[in-house]
């Protein structure tokens, strides 16, 4: 069997410490290979100080490369949030019908790539309306399945996120 690789995306600066380490942690223990993706190579910071390497730029992701690409919340999410390079990644991953993940903040970014539209979705509560100006069931549930697409709502799902992704890679 192929190891299942799987992309996190993260804000270069900001990214929510623990939607990013506690997924990684339970993708890894599982044996999934993990890459990590940002603004640029080199270098992000965590809100609280977390320091990642960063594998590739958004410009130099292959979404047809991973069954499963995971947007990252916290504070820093908002330099993604009008990214053309993550709006492209997300709407690729959709076209491909892989599993997409994103927590916090960050199903504000599916949401403006326009891949929630009639969708159920949940995220940190200040991204309610936005989701719901693109078409989104936003339902304020911890974690929210619909069909390839997982939302959370932040940092207290985020090894239930994990999980559920886990569970779903492993089953298809």
């Amino acid at each position: 069997m192929l190891m299942k690789k799987i992309l996190m995306i993260i804000a270069q600066e900001g990214f929510r410490d623990e939607e990013y380490l506690i997924p990684r942690i339970i993708f890894e223990d599982e044996g999934f290979d993990v890459k990590v993706a940002s603004l640029k190579k080199g270098e992000a910071i965590g809100k609280f100080g977390k320091r990642v390497s960063v594998d590739l730029s958004l410009e130099e992701v292959n979404p047809q490369q991973y069954q499963a690409i995971i947007f990252v919340g916290g504070p820093g999410a908002v330099s993604l949030l009008n990214n053309q390079m993550a709006h492209l990644i997300a709407k690729r991953a959709f076209e491909l019908g892989l599993l997409i993940g994103a927590i916090c903040m960050a199903p504000s970014i599916l949401a403006n790539a326009g891949i929630l539209n009639n969708k159920k979705a949940t995220a940190f509560i200040s991204e309610k309306e936005n989701l719901q100006e693109k078409g989104a069931t936003f339902t304020g549930n911890d974690v929210e399945i619909d069909s390839n697409i997982i939302t959370a709502n932040g940092p207290l799902a985020a090894e239930v996120f994990a999980q559920i992704i886990v569970k779903k890679l492993k089953n298809d």
